[in-house]
């Protein structure tokens, strides 16, 4: 199980995340009243696609026992006129993969664990913790 903590700073939007076991900050950029002082949200929401993408990818590989070479994955976030998030995934591989391995690979990427869950969403529940003090 996964799981993730965030606590406010005195710094406007910045904040201080744990997940899991490692710290993180988050902000929002200048142009939208903060510092820049981190990742915003959404850089973190295509970070972890990123991050499923490459290592989904590479264990694909290592089992085919086929060289993927240095990977990389550049992903785009957009708002269509309706609102709709959409992403842009692009793969790089400086590998020798023909193109039935890359039509592979198409395949594997679009039904990692991550991106199944942002495809299929998730249920979301909220509710009221008790108060704590400070620290």
């Amino acid at each position: 199980m996964s799981s993730a903590s965030i606590v406010s700073t005195d710094s406007d939007y910045l904040h201080r995340i744990e997940a899991g076991h490692y710290a993180l900050v988050t902000d929002e950029p200048v142009k939208l009243g903060g510092k820049g002082a981190g990742p915003a949200p959404f850089d973190y929401y295509l970070a972890s696609l990123a991050a499923c993408t490459a290592i989904t990818l590479r264990m694909y590989a290592e089992r085919k026992g086929w060289d993927l070479g240095e990977f990389r994955a550049e992903l785009q976030l957009d708002r269509d006129d309706d609102g709709r998030l959409h992403v842009l995934r692009t793969l790089h591989a400086t590998g020798p993969l023909t193109d039935e391995q890359w039509n592979r690979l198409l395949e594997i990427v679009a039904n990692t664990p991550v991106t199944k869950a942002m495809r299929e969403g998730a249920e979301i529940t909220s509710r009221r913790g008790e108060a704590t003090s400070g620290a």
